[in-house]
């Protein structure tokens, strides 16, 4: 399991990270996990899951 910090998970969906934040507030992104005092990481599986979704969806193939 990998924990990764926002500027790889921006690097990675090509999202900005207000919209990163955004989405997690819409509960369109996975949330992101404590690491201690004010950092936080995500889960880099679920990361590429939410981009396997988005593939998905454009092809219109339900999971």
């Amino acid at each position: 399991m990998k924990v990764i910090r926002l500027k790889a998970v921006m690097e990675t969906t090509g999202l900005a990270r207000s919209t990163i934040y955004k989405y997690i507030s819409l509960d369109l992104f996975p949330k992101p996990i404590s690491l201690g005092g004010r950092s936080v990481g995500w889960l880099d599986a679920e990361v590429q899951a939410w981009i396997v979704s988005k593939v998905y969806v454009r092809d219109g193939v339900s999971e």
